[in-house]
């Protein structure tokens, strides 16, 4: 398994037209809420990586974080979450606006870790966006987070029902939660091999 990832926040944009090109990315897309910024902190191991908060919205701008602490070129992108936040129209169209743009203009982005909540599973919103990724030609990897909100005798249901209502099967779902630890090693490995690859 793979130790913390040694992120670092490099910089933010409203636009993807502003971020240089970088070797490889890993997006990090979900609804708002979802808990991104707590999954970034928990796997860089660290408490205030990413700005976390119980008011859904606080991502607003595209954020990166940039692997090993120097000009690597190797980034974690954090996209403000999609759904409920307490925004303007104009604003919530900007943002679909810099997210669309981000995903569909980034030549060197690796995979979209789609976050989808454990508890809740997948809403209208993530199904869409799950198909629109399918339909742009991105690689999605489907992430359910808190997942220790969800008794240890519902987990296997859970997880099934999460993931058929996603078309996939169970083992094509990482399930992980953040609060407790579990499933963020294995994540870390795999955003490691994502990040570095051979």
């Amino acid at each position: 398994m793979a130790g913390p990832l040694a992120l670092q926040f490099l910089r933010s944009a409203s636009s993807s037209d502003q971020l240089p090109d970088a070797l490889v990315e890993v997006a990090l897309v979900g609804r708002s809420n979802v808990g991104k910024s707590s999954l970034l902190n928990a796997l860089a191991n660290r408490t205030n990586l990413a700005r976390t908060s119980k008011t859904p919205g606080a991502t607003r701008l595209l954020n990166v974080f940039e692997l090993d602490g120097k000009p690597s070129g190797r980034w974690v992108v954090d996209l403000p979450g999609y759904g409920f936040a307490k925004v303007s129209g104009a604003e919530r169209a900007s943002w679909q606006q810099m997210i669309e743009g981000y995903l569909t203009g980034r030549p060197n982005l690796q995979v979209v870790l789609l976050l989808v909540d454990a508890e809740i599973g997948p809403t209208p919103l993530d199904v869409q966006t799950v198909d629109w990724l399918r339909h742009v030609g991105r690689p999605v990897r489907i992430v359910a987070t808190k997942a220790d909100k969800v008794g240890a005798s519902r987990r296997g249901g859970r997880r099934a029902q999460l993931a058929a209502g996603l078309g996939l099967t169970p083992n094509d779902v990482a399930w992980c939660s953040a609060e407790k630890g579990f499933g963020i090693p294995e994540l870390r490995t795999e955003v490691a091999g994502l990040l570095t690859p051979t």
